[in-house]
């Protein structure tokens, strides 16, 4: 058996079938007009939003010396020698004699063991050069090492002796390896895709610190600051690393659709629980620093900006699920390329929502680890507030995140589903017309 001679496929066509990953075929001139009808004042409307609320930095305050509010230097352990703690003084037995307690029992060893004298030298600031003594108990779960570099806070208004102390090792050198490491690997792999992808994680990074932060310090609604700076780091983001094209306005506006729902929710339950938003030191120094700041607010912002990462991923897959499905059945109508897609959305749901549940749990686990000491029940650990709020943040995210399947899916398969300039299907040669991968038809 002969086959019969077939025209050669449009320039580029048989590329875009044989790769996943190709270019997407273009789309008809109409559907551009009415993307850009909404992408359009949506970024304009973003744009302004930065104009608007862009901070200019950080408000300044007076150190409390309290927590991360302390002004600190680095130092470098030049010496370091084994000494016996009660003659320097480390510990104390309890005026008592109870050993039965935690505490006691502490006590008793850190005395009757051998702590480490370390002789830190400051390495920067006006004090540079300068040596304390830092003593080590030996059940410290920090232990120094003669040559380990250190983070050193201090303290001007304490008695000379007192206006250092060691509060930290320094892991600039590991830190700054491993990022390394993470980009070398992106870039080998993801090529000219993984240095956009570092670049907007720049980009995203950068947003955060001199937008983000800073406006929500200078007393702005973190809600709205979330939801601008999110709206900016999306755009930046999906557009840096897959091109202006048609996919990514629908992965956008997938991604746009979610994060409101998700801001709906979040507002609802967590004024309905009366999530506080105040729930350990480092929100207490906030809001003490800061007292102006809505709290509340503020834990909403980072319920959006901690469900963006993940939403971008699901609704680029999703789109380009559908974007392919398309290509490699051309005559498939919008009801099955859904059906098609959507069945690929659930495999995805089922994998990150697990991710997300363990991801929270996994972050959380000394608390957890805390209340099953204390042996408290299910339902006392989830009505806390400090667990409420992770449970309120993982499923408010995780709701947004499955809802954001079937959107981006419909919406993707109606867009490409109106396409007319799509490439030619196997039907379409015996007189019918024909469409070319530039987007104007012929007649075969």
């Amino acid at each position: 058996m002969t086959s019969s001679p077939q025209p050669p496929e449009p320039h580029g066509q048989a590329h875009s079938h044989a790769h996943s990953h190709g270019p997407a075929a273009p789309v008809s001139k109409h559907l551009r007009k009415v993307i850009a009808a909404v992408l359009i004042p949506f970024a304009t409307a973003v744009l302004v939003g930065l104009a608007v609320l862009w901070p200019g930095g950080a408000p300044g305050h007076e150190r409390t010396g309290v927590g991360f509010d302390r002004q600190t230097e680095q130092g470098k352990v030049v010496s370091l020698e084994r000494v016996d703690c009660k003659d320097v003084n480390a510990a104390q037995v309890p005026p008592t004699g109870d050993t039965s307690t935690p505490e006691g029992r502490e006590a008793v060893n850190s005395q009757q063991g051998r702590c480490a004298k370390a002789t830190v030298e400051v390495t920067t600031g006006d004090d540079k050069g300068r040596t304390f003594v830092e003593i080590v108990q030996p059940d410290a779960p920090r232990q120094l090492e003669e040559g380990q570099g250190v983070v050193v806070a201090y303290a001007p208004d304490a008695p000379r002796d007192l206006q250092y102390s060691v509060t930290d090792v320094d892991r600039g050198f590991p830190m700054a390896l491993l990022a390394g490491i993470f980009a070398l690997v992106v870039v080998l792999v993801g090529r000219m895709r993984g240095v956009m992808a570092l670049i907007s994680l720049a980009v995203s990074f950068a947003l955060l610190t001199l937008f983000i932060l800073p406006a929500i310090l200078q007393g702005s609604n973190p809600l709205i600051v979330a939801i601008v700076g999110a709206s900016a780091i999306m755009l930046i983001a999906l557009y840096m690393c897959h091109g202006v094209t048609a996919r990514t306005s629908v992965a956008v506006l997938g991604t746009l659709i979610s994060l409101l729902l998700i801001g709906l929710l979040g507002s609802l339950f967590i004024g309905w629980a009366s999530l506080s938003g105040n729930t350990d030191d480092n929100t207490g120094l906030i809001h003490g620093l800061y007292p102006e700041i809505d709290m509340s607010g503020l834990l909403l912002a980072g319920v959006i900006i901690g469900s963006l990462g993940v939403l971008d991923d699901v609704t680029v897959t999703q789109t380009s699920a559908v974007w392919e499905l398309h290509q490699a059945d051309p005559d498939m109508g919008p009801r099955v390329l859904y059906r098609s897609a959507i069945r690929i959305g659930r495999d995805h749901i089922a994998s990150v929502v697990n991710t997300l549940v363990l991801a929270y749990a996994g972050a959380a686990l000394p608390l957890l680890l805390l209340f099953s000491i204390a042996q408290s029940s299910v339902g006392t650990v989830a009505n806390s507030e400090l667990v409420a709020e992770e449970i309120v943040r993982m499923l408010v995210g995780s709701i947004g995140l499955v809802a954001s399947v079937p959107v981006t899916t419909a919406l993707a398969a109606l867009v490409v589903s109106a396409d007319r300039s799509g490439p030619a299907g196997p039907g379409n040669a015996n007189g019918a017309a024909v469409r070319t991968g530039r987007g104007r038809r012929r007649k075969a």
